[in-house]
């Protein structure tokens, strides 16, 4: 089974013109959704969560945009898919990109993280597209998150399906090369999609390790008193299932897991978006 992200050319375009659909009357925080408990459940069902492919699911900082990648069963083609808060109601939005993308957000708002690119945010809104300086520019990098602090965390994507998360630090105003996590986080096949937590205390991600539930699972590693990163925890069995699990990332507000889950066969026809409390992560913690 191949990765959603490798499947995709996500990281190459930007939004630069869109298609805004007023039919959309959703009212409230998060689309207006009821959220969920410590169960996961699909999100927004029959708007955002659908019976064909959807992937990715984030929220801009300030909570008022949410972006996610959509194929319709009945459209063979892939659209970047954006709700925009205006006043107390959400209206869609679809990008004219011909190539579907879906962004990570630094915690402060200012910069649009696209793998190995990324704009800036200005007075009159996003920056030109630009890259990220070598070595950054020599990794295959699918999904690139970022702290409070500067730190980024990547993956890689691997010819063999090894997958190898890295991190680098801002020291000294300087940003470091990029390193690897230690080998429990990078132990196993297709370890991808990292998030880091704005204040560093955890960092998640998908892969395929011993123990797992039978495929790409969620793990996450706490961030130790020592500065080190702990052991690579499964997320159990309310998160993970015998399906395709990937794509770890919590709301801005610290409060929701998004992540997705594959519902219909090795051909990703069927990919769910879903949300869980993100209280599941203190349970985690507190049991180690």
């Amino acid at each position: 089974m191949k990765s959603i992200s490798a499947s995709l050319p996500l990281l190459s375009m930007l939004l630069l013109g869109s298609t805004s659909h007023a039919e959309a009357a959703l009212e409230g925080p998060y689309l207006g959704q009821k959220p969920p408990g410590l169960t996961p459940e699909p999100f927004a069902p029959g708007i955002v969560t659908t019976d064909g492919f959807d992937d990715g699911g984030v929220f801009t900082p300030t909570m008022d945009e949410f972006y996610f990648i959509r194929k319709r069963p009945d459209n063979s083609k892939f659209e970047t898919v954006i709700y925009k808060q205006q006043g107390n109601q959400w209206v869609e939005t679809v990008s004219k990109e011909p190539r579907p993308f879906y962004p990570f957000f630094s915690p402060d708002g200012k910069t649009m993280h696209l793998g190995k690119k990324y704009r800036e945010r200005t007075d009159s809104g996003w920056s030109e597209t630009k890259d990220l300086e070598a070595p950054f520019s020599e990794i295959a990098i699918m999904s690139l998150s970022a702290s409070l602090h500067g730190t980024y965390a990547i993956d890689e994507r691997h010819p063999e399906d090894e997958g190898v998360l890295r991190f680098s630090r801002l020291i000294g105003g300087k940003r470091a090369a990029p390193k690897p996590f230690n080998d429990s986080i990078n132990s196993g096949t297709r370890n991808s999609h990292p998030f880091i937590a704005p204040d560093e205390s955890y960092v998640m991600w998908d892969g395929i390790k011993d123990g797992g539930f039978g495929d790409v699972d969620l793990y996450i590693s706490f961030r130790q008193q020592d500065g080190s990163w702990g052991e690579a925890i499964n997320l159990g069995d309310k998160v993970n299932t015998d399906a395709y699990e990937a794509g770890p990332k919590v709301t801005p507000d610290g409060k929701y897991l998004f992540f997705v889950r594959n519902m219909g066969s090795d051909q990703f026809e069927n990919v769910d978006i879903f949300w869980v409390d993100a209280k599941i992560i203190e349970t985690l913690r507190s049991t180690r």
